[in-house]
């Protein structure tokens, strides 16, 4: 092959690292997850007894429990998730520099270049994969191909320190008899849809007229036909690559369901003030709003505003977000869980002038949020705030600046 792109996958990566620092968690159906009480209580991963009972990730807690009384909950720790995924891919940093982090456990490496210097490529990634495992116990799972997408579909056939090559030879025998929904970026709305269109297998997929598939689901038709094909030459990001920031926002399932504007209002405050600080920050801005509400019927919505001047001051922020849900929302049924996120993001350098605002009033807000931001981050996030957070503490009690929520990025730049 003239690229040799590999994929690496830390399977089950939390409960592989909880058993690495606790051996005895191997002997038992063991899982981690949130917390039932605090109705976060999902199942994130899970070792392989748990897996031998039936255990689903993302599955409840209850429907967990329900296969498997004896199952062992570990609430998550990301600090060292954070750590230990770090050092693994400080192994790979030693044989390349295009190192490319998708999400926490998973990572691209070009090997293509490193054959100068090392061995093989592929013989190389297996010495990777072995010196990962005999360093720190951890399995990682191994796809190599000619490109991104098709070495990420390969490290997908074998989970347990799986170690699978596909070549350009190998591609209609291996990839095109897979299902549609084994291919990048094709989630269960876009499988729905080709299904819908014959379209069940990758080969088909390839096979199909790539205008068609244009027609169909516009640029990103032309790009998944391009992908079934094996035509993706998307780069490996070199490690120092930083993407850009397209949006920042945060939500919360909820303590207890909130029933009226005044609980929801100190909610979005929460909210709002960790989205300001998190841009200012980042030395950005945004101006477009977006608020997500999800009822107790698990149903949720999105409203989005235009915002008429680009901000990072939560004050600005938690006023258009109650705004726009008190017009499109009417409590007829109870929210289980919230968010707001700030998109359209610019730099905090430009400030737009405003017409109908004291020009002097944003600045002194500005920095008294900056102030506010200070102390917590000395003292301590409760260790100064609105009067009015007291009202219900237990729902207004959460960090959302400070949580350590882990969410995996987007293929495109």
């Amino acid at each position: 092959m003239h690229r040799i792109i590999v994929h690496s996958d830390l399977n089950h990566c939390y409960a592989q690292i909880e058993e690495m620092q606790n051996p005895s968690l191997r002997l038992v159906p063991m899982a981690v997850g949130g917390s039932e009480e605090k109705r976060n209580g999902i199942i994130l991963a899970k070792n392989d007894l748990a897996r031998s009972c039936g255990i689903k990730t993302g599955e409840s807690l209850r429907e967990a429990y329900a296969k498997c009384p004896g199952l062992l909950i570990i609430h998550p720790d990301y600090d060292a998730y954070s750590y230990y995924t770090e050092k693994v891919k400080d192994i790979y940093r030693k044989y390349t520099d295009r190192v490319e982090s998708f999400g926490l456990d998973e990572a691209w490496l070009d090997l293509s270049a490193s054959q100068a210097l090392f061995t093989d490529g592929i013989h190389l990634a297996k010495q990777i994969q072995d010196e990962v495992f005999e360093k720190y116990g951890l399995k990682v799972s191994m796809g190599i191909s000619f490109n991104k997408v098709f070495a990420k579909l390969a490290s997908d056939l074998d989970k347990d320190k799986g170690f699978v090559v596909i070549d350009e030879n190998h591609v209609k025998e291996r990839i095109w008899p897979l299902p549609v929904s084994d291919l990048l970026m094709v989630g269960r709305h876009t499988t729905l849809k080709l299904e819908a269109m014959g379209i069940t297998t990758i080969g088909q997929l390839a096979s199909t007229p790539h205008h068609i598939l244009t027609r169909r689901f516009g640029k990103i038709g032309m790009e998944l036909w391009q992908f079934a094909n094996g035509l993706d030459q998307t780069p490996v990001q070199t490690t120092d690559h930083v993407r850009p920031v397209k949006s920042v926002g945060n939500s919360k399932t909820l303590i207890h369901d909130i029933e009226n504007f005044t609980q929801l209002y100190e909610v979005f405050r929460v909210l709002s003030e960790s989205i300001a600080a998190r841009l200012r920050r980042l030395g950005r801005q945004g101006s477009v709003l977006s608020i997500y509400l999800r009822g107790n019927d698990l149903h949720g919505m999105v409203r989005q505003v235009k915002l008429s001047r680009p901000t990072n001051i939560a004050k600005e922020i938690l006023a258009s977000a109650f705004r726009l849900a008190t017009r499109h929302f009417y409590f007829d049924i109870p929210l289980r869980s919230v968010g707001i996120a700030v998109s359209g993001l610019v730099s905090d350098e430009i400030d737009q002038l405003s017409l109908f605002e004291t020009e002097q009033d944003r600045p002194r807000q500005k920095a008294l949020e900056t102030v506010i931001e200070t102390i917590r981050e000395r003292y301590g996030a409760r260790s100064i705030g609105s009067a009015s957070l007291l009202l219900d503490k237990e729902l207004t009690d959460f960090d959302p600046l400070r949580m350590h929520t882990i969410h995996p990025v987007s293929f495109y730049k």
